[in-house]
């Protein structure tokens, strides 16, 4: 038999408020974006959480708070985590 599979990826870009997520990896190909990013914390392996989705993104990772644009947001993965 099949077992049965579920989606638990994701872009950042489809997550709602109150979503959690791991950060798989980011394709970002702008080396400077992606430096100040892993310098404010947004490495792979961090625990993410989806704060506000509009005017802008706004995602907790640890104690910081990071607003995010729409672009960015969609080269960002996660593995979803239930809540």
């Amino acid at each position: 038999m099949f077992s049965p599979f579920t989606v638990n990826g994701s872009s950042l870009q489809l997550l709602k408020v109150g979503d959690r997520g791991i950060v798989k990896f980011c394709n970002i190909q702008d080396k400077n974006i992606l430096k100040k990013l892993k310098s404010l914390g947004l490495n792979t392996g961090v625990t993410i959480t989806i704060e506000q989705e509009f005017p802008s993104l706004m995602i907790q990772v640890g104690s910081i708070l990071l607003e995010i644009d729409k672009e960015l947001a969609r080269n960002i993965y996660v593995r979803v985590i239930n809540n």
